[in-house]
């Protein structure tokens, strides 16, 4: 079996009441994860807030989360910054604490050309040159795509292991594929097409509403593995209901998200950080209904 596979949550940044990183917050929800059976933690990326934190502050959760789940899950460490300096400090960082693999998005706002990216991508390795380096693919916010060239140029680093795949066609996780070779794994990111991204040939999927209903996930997984195709399409169905459901919400989806987990769960993350908008009081009728859909599909489907 491959190093890395199956449902790998987004993991969400875990605040205090004054919103600031909540290390023991951050412990237990990493635990919990843990505990539902999941394969491994993307942690300090896009549903983790990282585009709003400080490096210190991306230190603290990762720290927090090797100490409450190292060696028990894989862990995949997002250390990209806007500027190279900040995300080799965190490279550096994530490999002494043991991560099994480093990922970085492209430097956003200017759109740099491929041998720039390379570059930057390469610099973030070479600070971690023990560690795995997955490349994070996500044109519609990063503003630039993976292009095959891009690809190709970064597939001769020994260290680059895999791609998170987070634009919307399917096609591009077998383009990707089909370049990396056998052993190259790529992730399925868009959450509203898992199942298509695994039967088209993802190995797995990172995904941000995988940590708020996590057992969706695994069972669509294990009935696409299963052959149960018929199964998984209806159960990514009632998935994409819950998503469009939280989505009516005014507030930041994460907030929803963490609100739900304290309803269903009782797991308290904190809110959001601004400018993210937290709950508005009219959202609390979408994370309840919300709420009542994931208990739902559970009880239907596992």
């Amino acid at each position: 079996m491959k190093k890395y596979y199956g449902v790998i949550p987004a993991f969400y940044a875990c605040y205090d009441e004054v919103g600031e990183i909540d290390s023991n917050r951050t412990k237990i929800f990493a635990k919990y994860l843990a505990d539902k059976g999941v394969q491994g933690l993307y942690v300090c990326g896009s549903s983790g807030e990282c585009i709003y934190q400080n490096v210190d502050e991306r230190k603290k959760t990762l720290e927090a989360v090797m100490e409450a789940v190292k060696g028990k899950l894989r862990i995949i460490a997002h250390v990209a910054c806007n500027n190279t300096k900040d995300s080799i400090e965190l490279a550096r960082h994530a490999e002494s604490v043991g991560v099994d693999a480093i990922a970085s998005i492209p430097p956003i706002y200017f759109h740099l050309p491929d041998y720039a990216i390379r570059d930057y991508w390469n610099a973030i390795s070479n600070a971690a040159p023990h560690t795995d380096f997955v490349i994070y693919n996500i044109p519609q916010l990063a503003g630039v795509a993976l292009s095959v060239p891009l690809l190709k140029e970064m597939l001769k680093n020994p260290n680059v292991a895999a791609v998170k795949n987070s634009s919307m066609p399917t096609m591009d996780i077998q383009v990707f594929k089909m370049h990396g070779g056998e052993n190259f794994t790529v992730f399925n990111g868009p959450d509203e097409q898992f199942v298509a991204g695994l039967i088209i040939g993802a190995d797995g999927g990172i995904g941000g509403t995988y940590a708020v209903m996590p057992e969706l996930f695994l069972k669509a997984y294990a009935c696409v593995r299963n052959g149960d195709i018929q199964t998984a399409t209806g159960l990514q169905m009632d998935i994409n209901r819950i998503i469009f459901k939280m989505c009516e919400a005014k507030g930041n989806l994460y907030a929803v998200m963490k609100a739900i987990l304290k309803l269903r769960e009782g797991l308290e993350l904190g809110s959001v950080r601004s400018p993210l908008p937290a709950l508005y009081p009219e959202d609390s009728k979408i994370v309840t209904e919300s709420a009542e859909m994931i208990t739902a599909a559970i009880k239907k489907y596992c």
